[in-house]
């Protein structure tokens, strides 16, 4: 018999120290089995239109009967928010690109997914331990990648923040995906680049394991105000416990389920 998870979840956006305008947007729909976050594209126009129209479109899928199920209607309303992003840009006189970053977490029974495009990220805490699941779309990981530029010179490489793929860049949506098993005490992180812009990963995790769900966004976001905030920050946590697990620690306690 396949596990299942009772999941703790929160999530917090805040516009940042510097920016005029929150082009982050957030969804979470642990009902369904899924929470994402998308960053509009910092430099281009209508950066919050973008991430509005990626959210919103995600907000459309129904409760499906599996996780291929789930995974498709995500797919088919991406694609239709990268058509209507594209034909927006089109519409404008300007020539100007709209588009946004896209992090995905799917949570389905015992087994989890990540979808993603651009640089929003997301982790994995595990047994204390913390994990960037997804890998940046960006110039710089490329060349970290080739062996070019070092994870040290890519903190201070000047185009260390262009992205190579988001939602609405491209005629079809370029997306990687990956796949595991959710194992009891995992938690999530999705989060945009302006969260990881101040705290480093050992952070990130450490602040995760705030209990509960809530109070874990809560540190994340105020530290990062704290350190200047120099973008829009959104920050979800997902925590995952095994329902049995819980169900036993409930009556070691000597209380009710």
């Amino acid at each position: 018999m396949r596990p299942h998870f009772r999941i703790d979840c929160a999530a917090a956006s805040d516009i940042g120290r510097v920016r005029g305008i929150n082009e982050d947007s957030y969804l979470a729909r642990p009902e369904v089995g899924f929470w994402a976050v998308a960053d509009g594209m910092g430099g281009h126009d209508a950066g919050d239109l973008a991430s509005q129209t990626v959210v919103r479109e995600l907000g459309k899928v129904p409760p499906a009967a599996s996780a291929p199920e789930l995974l498709a209607a995500l797919e088919e309303r991406l694609i239709h928010a990268n058509t209507l992003l594209r034909r927006e840009a089109e519409a404008r006189d300007d020539g100007g690109m709209i588009g946004c970053t896209l992090a995905l977490l799917v949570i389905f029974d015992d087994a989890y997914a990540c979808v993603w495009s651009g640089d929003s990220r997301v982790y994995l805490v595990r047994q204390g331990v913390i994990t960037q699941i997804t890998r940046d779309h960006t110039e710089a990981q490329e060349l970290i990648d080739r062996g070019t530029l070092t994870e040290a010179e890519a903190e201070t490489w000047p185009r260390r923040n262009v992205i190579t793929r988001a939602i609405g860049v491209f005629d079809k949506p370029e997306l990687d995906m990956v796949q595991g098993r959710v194992e009891d005490g995992d938690i999530f992180i999705i989060c945009s680049d302006g969260l990881t812009a101040h705290l480093n990963d050992a952070e990130i995790g450490s602040m995760a394991m705030l209990r509960p769900a809530t109070r874990a966004v809560e540190q994340l976001i105020a530290t990062t105000l704290e350190r200047g905030a120099s973008d829009n920050v959104t920050a979800i946590a997902v925590a995952c416990r095994e329902v049995t697990a819980v169900h036993s620690e409930t009556a070691e306690a000597g209380g009710r389920p």
